[in-house]
């Protein structure tokens, strides 16, 4: 038996649970069902990354303290993970007393081990937020593969790492403002101390992907650079010993989560395990990350050095999984292919979202694809019209015909023992991460399945007279075989194979079971394990994602010695068919408003709630598209120009009853003002 620490990358705590999360943490659940199915100890820790400026921003613009806000998340997230049967043994946050220690005992014993500099830093700080950028903060162009709109700190589409200040023309995300450049004193973990170590560590047998160890060369060829693992107050993290209103960049304690968190689960749920025979410098058990591609740089050199330097053991190996895809897209919110995991749930059955996942996932670093279409079909097609329908077809003999009992002995010995012998190989593939590989597998078994009942036909047998025994006989080795099927599925599906358990009466459903063929063996009575996908909810679902109202659009690329075009929602571009006439035009209300409050949208990235007085007896809600440009305190009193005698249009947020003109260019979004010395009710003309 195997002791075994799994984790997942932490989610940060800005944010709902969407697909693209959820590929990595269904991917982990499943192979920690399967590890322990093979009799293994494996514990299962996650937690939230709960620091950072941006949640520090979040939490103002909601008007709660941080610690609010992660509070709240956390409870989201939690609740979310639940609903795919992604079952943690503790689920922490990184915002603990405990991640605080843990934290600063890492720190210092690189400090005391010579792995820690401090030098004046020239940083880009916003003059309209009077505050230093943390990279998430700051867009502009990589300075080597010159894709634009890239973060301060990576480059998304060539994976270069950067000092934000190497940025072209980079701008402030949180104002628009262009920053400007301010020295402060920062702390620096010296990377390049462990160059050697890294690179031989990096090529260990197992450890990491061969694609991520070949890309990670690039990176030592290249030379590693010291890391600056500070960040200036204002900031909701920990503090840095001795070092007054200066904190650990997120990065530096977020990993250090994956620690702390099996440490809260020993203090509060299992002290008969022990911290030290996970995480001290010679210990035998495993311990394994699952985590996207896009932190392997963080995991794969600072992580493994941090820990080295503070003479802790090292992931004994990096699990990385590829993005997701949607329709062969990537996820948008106008498609509504953006799909929270909470929306999912409120229409469709979890674990059809686990089986195609599973169907899709190899242990290559490998993009997925969640095509709605072939989602429908595949669940449609394997589970219920191949391996449930096993059970509908032979149960209702045994239930009625048999005084629910299968047959005293196997009539199909050799077939029931070749769905035994074959879980050597899905066992295997599961170990593997091939879950794609035994899918495969097992369906071919459920189409053997299925073969062997057409063949012998029960439903025609029991028509005829002094058939009963075959009747019997045939429908007990339908339900051994369902229940292979059932065992070697129930990584993937595990509220599935929790019914089954209950069908068939079994004290255990564990690989091992499957070895015993049950003969003259009792059953409870059948009930429906699994409903057909219904297109309709898939397409609700769809429409439920979308921001429906969703605001002015990203700026189009302006074709040369064309200028911004006033626009409001949805975006209209200019040509022949689209030209009104003045009778048309004259149809538009427009008034002056003004801004009496101003507020975020849950669970909306673009869009603002404002409420308008225009005048009238009653303020106006109106949903508008341009938080990525304006914070809700910059519109707070702010003149605005109002289409009055818009239809109101119910969204899933509420009803906004009116738009709010903005012009877009290549540069941003902008509010359409009218002069100070307007009214809230005066017609624009």
């Amino acid at each position: 038996m195997r002791n075994i620490l799994v984790t997942n990358a932490l989610p940060y705590a800005n944010g709902p649970i969407h697909m693209g999360h959820l590929l990595g943490y269904i991917q982990a659940d499943i192979w920690v069902r399967a590890m322990r199915a093979m009799g293994h100890n494996v514990t299962y820790v996650c937690a939230d990354d709960a620091h950072g400026t941006a949640i520090m921003l979040r939490a103002e613009a909601n008007g709660i303290t941080p610690e609010q806000q992660i509070a709240q998340v956390q409870k989201e997230h939690q609740r979310d993970f639940q609903g795919f049967a992604i079952e943690f043994d503790h689920y922490d946050s990184t915002h603990s007393a405990t991640n605080s220690a843990r934290a600063n005992e890492i720190y210092l014993k690189n400090r005391e081990a010579g792995h820690i500099a401090v030098r004046p830093v020239t940083q880009l700080f916003d003059p309209e937020k009077s505050m230093f950028l943390s990279d998430r903060f700051i867009k502009g162009t990589c300075p080597k593969c010159k894709t634009e709109d890239q973060y301060g700190d990576a480059c998304e589409s060539c994976g270069t790492t950067y000092n934000a200040i190497e940025l072209l023309n980079p701008r402030s995300t949180l104002s628009g403002a262009t920053p400007v450049e301010k020295s402060s004193d920062h702390y620096f973990f010296k990377l390049p101390d462990f160059s050697e170590y890294l690179q031989k560590w990096t090529r260990d047998q197992g450890r990491l992907p061969v694609s991520i160890a070949n890309k990670l060369d690039e990176w030592f060829d290249a030379g590693l650079t010291d890391w600056d693992i500070s960040r200036d107050a204002p900031y909701f993290g920990f503090e840095i010993p001795d070092a007054p209103n200066k904190y650990f960049y997120v990065w530096v304690d977020a990993p250090i989560g994956y620690m702390s968190s099996f440490e809260n689960y020993i203090k509060t749920k299992r002290p008969d395990l022990s911290f030290d025979d996970y995480w001290k410098k010679d210990s035998q058990n495993e311990v394994y990350h699952f985590i996207g591609k896009d932190i392997v740089y963080f995991h794969a050199l600072f992580w493994p050095a941090m820990l080295e330097g503070a003479n802790y053991r090292t992931p004994t190996g990096l699990f990385v999984n590829g993005f997701l895809t949607v329709n062969g897209q990537k996820m948008s919110k106008s498609r509504g292919t953006f799909i929270k995991a909470e929306t999912y749930l409120a229409h469709l059955n979890p674990e059809h979202l686990r089986y195609y996942f599973a169907s899709k996932l190899s242990d290559k670093v490998e993009d997925s694809d969640l095509n709605l279409e072939d989602f429908v079909q595949k669940v449609n097609s394997d589970l219920v019209g191949k391996v449930v329908n096993i059970a509908s077809r032979c149960a209702k003999f045994i239930n009625k015909d048999f005084d629910n009992t299968l047959s005293a002995n196997c009539a199909e010995p050799e077939l029931v023992q070749s769905f035994i012998d074959a879980g050597e190989s899905i066992i295997h593939a599961y170990e593997s991460r091939e879950f794609s590989a035994a899918i495969r597998e097992i369906m071919a078994l459920a189409d053997k399945a299925n073969q062997y009942i057409d063949e012998k036909k029960p439903w025609a047998l029991a028509k005829q007279a002094g058939q009963e025994q075959q009747v019997h006989e045939v429908c007990s080795v339908g339900i051994n075989l369902f229940r292979q099927l059932a065992v070697y599925l129930a990584p993937v599906l595990p509220m599935l194979a929790e019914q089954v358990q209950l069908f068939l009466q079994l004290e255990r459903f564990n690989f091992a079971s499957r070895q015993n063929i049950l003969t003259n063996h009792a059953i409870a009575q059948f009930q429906p394990l699994m409903q057909r996908v219904d297109k309709a909810k898939v397409e609700t679902m769809v429409d439920e994602s979308k921001d429906s109202l969703a605001a002015v659009e990203a700026p189009k690329v302006v074709k040369k010695k064309e200028k911004a075009a006033v626009k409001a929602t949805p975006v209209a571009t200019t040509s022949e068919d689209s030209v009104i006439g003045i009778e048309d035009f004259l149809k538009v209300d427009l008034r002056v408003a003004k801004v009496v409050a101003a507020a975020t949208v849950e669970g909306s990235d673009k869009l603002l709630q404002l409420t308008l007085d225009a005048g009238e007896a009653e303020p106006r809600n109106v949903f508008s598209g341009i938080r990525s440009q304006y914070a809700p305190e910059d519109l707070t009193g702010k003149l605005v120009v109002l289409v009055a005698n818009l239809a109101p249009r119910k969204m899933r947020f509420g009803v906004s009853n009116g738009m709010v003109l903005a012009a877009g260019n290549a540069d941003g979004i902008f509010i359409i003002s009218p002069d100070s010395g307007a009214k809230p009710g005066d017609k624009v003309s």
